[in-house]
């Protein structure tokens, strides 16, 4: 293996993805095992993982599953501790992908709306991190990226109740890059926009809101999960907030002095910084709008 080859290899390392079967964490999986990752993953739907898991051993990733709802506690807390025994007590990636939207105006959200959305959003992604912390710490070289939205940034007509989880998720990564850089762990978000999953389909497949999304999309179309995939799994500096329009990138750095790592290692971020630019504007150019 060339010297470029393992600066872009993930060979040793280890993953846990979240809601790992569908949409942008099943692209998330699959790019991670590309990069010879070995991964875990988790998803409510036993059948749907099963699935996955046996198309990914044909394709010779190295990935195991378990079926586990991260709403629940008791489940979030049985799932680490399963994967503190896969990985002997080390993780060095932490990817919070589930989340859920229910789309209502303002005034008709319950009770039960509000603890169900921050439930799935917010708190399980929060506690997920705290369970995590020993593992990722244990490896040296902790990665925790959150998948967040657009909405979280500006205002979309999405639902408050999800966008006021979303904001607060990029928050937390700035907060947790912070706070726990002298663990040598690392947090970033990522904020897509629209992009074709099961929990976009209420939007993209509606004419009227499909225009308007085009309309204020320069590449005139949602994203896919591939494209979002790629910045889920590369290391960027931390505390950083990636908003990724297909055609418009923008780094957006955190609240900490530049920069809470060592210093040698600043180089390393520098050039993974400049990798995914390039890497996203030739995937722009080769797309035909």
């Amino acid at each position: 293996m060339s010297s470029r080859e393992k600066r872009w290899s993930l060979q040793g390392l280890t993953a846990l993805v979240t809601g790992g079967t569908k949409g942008i964490g099943h692209a998330i999986v699959e790019e991670l095992a590309g990069f010879g990752a070995t991964i875990h993953t988790c998803a409510r739907n036993e059948v749907d993982l099963n699935d996955c898991l046996s198309q990914w051993e044909k394709r010779g990733f190295k990935v195991t599953g378990s079926v586990c709802d991260v709403v629940s506690k008791s489940q979030r807390e049985e799932l680490i501790n399963k994967l503190s025994s896969l990985f002997d007590g080390k993780l060095n990636i932490l990817i919070n992908n589930v989340g859920t939207n229910i789309t209502k105006p303002t005034t008709e959200f319950t009770a039960e709306d509000y603890t169900f959305l921050m439930s799935t959003n917010l708190e399980s992604a929060y506690h997920m991190c705290q369970l995590a912390h020993p593992l990722l710490k244990a490896s040296g070289a902790g990665n925790i990226v959150f998948l967040s939205s657009v909405a979280g940034v500006v205002s979309l007509e999405v639902g408050t109740i999800y966008s006021a989880a979303k904001g607060a998720i990029n928050q937390l990564a700035k907060n947790l890059a912070c706070e726990w850089a002298k663990d040598n762990i690392r947090a970033n978000s990522v904020a897509p926009w629209f992009i074709t999953t099961p929990l976009a389909d209420h939007f993209l497949g509606n004419e009227k809101s499909l225009k308007i999304i085009r309309s204020r999309t320069p590449l005139g179309r949602p994203g896919e999960p591939e494209e979002v995939s790629f910045l889920g799994s590369i290391s960027v500096p931390t505390g950083g907030l990636l908003h990724n329009w297909p055609n418009y990138f923008h780094r957006w750095w955190g609240d900490c002095q530049w920069p809470p790592l060592p210093r040698s290692m600043t180089w390393k971020w520098f050039c993974a910084c400049i990798y995914v630019y390039i890497y996203i504007s030739t995937s722009r150019n080769k797309i035909d709008i």
